[in-house]
């Protein structure tokens, strides 16, 4: 990014696009500064490594949680480094990742979440050693949104829960937009949003008779129920457009975390659905602690003032400790290990504190024994080895802090 386009202020990134207007985008670090870090950390990977090749050693910007040691942090980076690999090496020829696994094929799940993978360590649509492929996955969910006139982002064979792609999807390309990506790019990205959001706030669910609550989405956009997978992932996907600048209607937002606070039982937990009001369920309550702090809804030790909000969300994380351990693998989580720790990983990097500095070793000697030692994948939650290589190394590369969505 050229010097006299980028302004940095504070954590602030003003981004003067190729139409000439110019927005601030909050980012944890300056990207310039992320291009820098990124010659240090992750630009071997752009290059084939020789058999002789030296041992991997960790630059001065390498973020100390990531190994105690020097020999931890090369671990840590050489993990990353494989996995980051693994997921160039299969990106198919269209920008897509078409990784089948128990669930089925959810393409746009898949290049949504590896492209993110790519931006948690530094690489843009125009800067990094994996732009390239940043620039593909984009490429590639905007044609799957051009191809729906409705405003839905969601690729083949997903139609029975397509949702799940239009989040992951408006998550991805909210963090695209804003670089200097060119007039044709930005255009298509805000029109793609633009709809993509429209057609979000027009399938929450409505108030039926026998409720009280209702604000939250379900598998399909015509469905007009709700659940708490889908909920968190709308939730999420519509405050990253607000934060890159797309209009998101405030009274969408606000029903969708009125519906989560519904959700709220009385161990604290979650639970799957409003409708139901059956027992928590740990996956979906990491997921919400992500959500309300993305919402800017704390817990005191966060950050929040004391009052009933602040309690809930308390209440909240107190549950999710004591279901949620790190080498539990899949047990007391419905199957969702990595989906589970995705969401809480992120939920504990926004609180900081001790919380995070205990969890984040933890979660790193967990994934680094689980990573296939033959091409460097992690298969997750039987999805599939996209999705689980996407997930492990977006926890694995939070404390660079380069993604927007996950903020302190």
């Amino acid at each position: 990014m050229a010097d006299n386009r980028t302004i940095e202020r504070r954590g602030d990134i003003r981004v003067r696009g190729s139409s000439g207007r110019t927005r601030s985008r909050r980012v944890a670090r300056p990207v310039v500064a992320a291009a820098v870090a990124l010659g240090i950390v992750l630009m071997p990977l752009a290059r084939p490594v020789r058999a002789d090749a030296p041992p991997y050693r960790p630059g001065p910007r390498v973020p100390e949680i990531m190994g105690a040691t020097p020999k931890a942090q090369a671990e840590t980076l050489r993990a990353i480094e494989r996995g980051l690999r693994y997921l160039a090496r299969t990106q198919r020829n269209n920008g897509s990742w078409f990784n089948q696994g128990g669930y089925g094929t959810y393409p746009a799940v898949m290049s949504s979440l590896a492209g993110l993978a790519f931006m948690a360590g530094g690489s843009t649509p125009e800067t990094g050693p994996y732009a390239r492929n940043v620039t593909k996955a984009m490429i590639y969910i905007l044609r799957v949104s051009e191809a729906h006139k409705d405003g839905l982002i969601a690729g083949p064979g997903a139609e029975g829960r397509s949702m799940y792609g239009h989040g992951f999807s408006m998550l991805f390309l909210a963090h695209c937009y804003g670089m200097e990506i060119g007039r044709e790019y930005e255009t298509r990205i805000h029109k793609a949003l633009d709809k993509a959001v429209a057609l979000t706030a027009r399938s929450q669910s409505d108030l039926g008779a026998h409720l009280k609550h209702a604000g939250g989405w379900i598998y399909t956009p015509t469905s007009r129920g709700d659940e708490g997978s889908v909920t968190v992932t709308q939730l999420q996907a519509l405050r990253a457009c607000r934060n890159a600048g797309i209009k998101v209607p405030k009274k969408t937002i606000d029903r969708a975390v009125a519906y989560l606070k519904h959700c709220q039982m009385g161990d604290g937990g979650i639970c799957y659905s409003a409708r139901s009001r059956s027992s928590s369920r740990p996956a979906i309550s990491a997921a919400a602690i992500a959500c309300f702090y993305a919402a800017g809804i704390y817990d005191r030790r966060a950050g929040g003032v004391e009052g009933t909000e602040s309690k809930m969300v308390a209440r909240l994380v107190d549950y999710v400790k004591k279901r949620v351990q790190v080498g539990s693998g899949s047990s007391g989580m419905w199957g969702h290990y990595f989906y589970t720790h995705l969401y809480l990983a992120e939920a504990f990097y926004s609180r900081g504190g001790k919380d995070w500095k205990d969890y984040y070793p933890k979660i790193r000697n967990r994934l680094l024994g689980m990573q296939n030692p033959t091409d460097g994948s992690w298969n997750g939650d039987g999805v599939g080895t996209t999705y689980g290589t996407a997930i492990a190394t977006i926890i694995l590369q939070l404390p660079y802090g380069y993604l927007p969505i996950v903020e302190r």
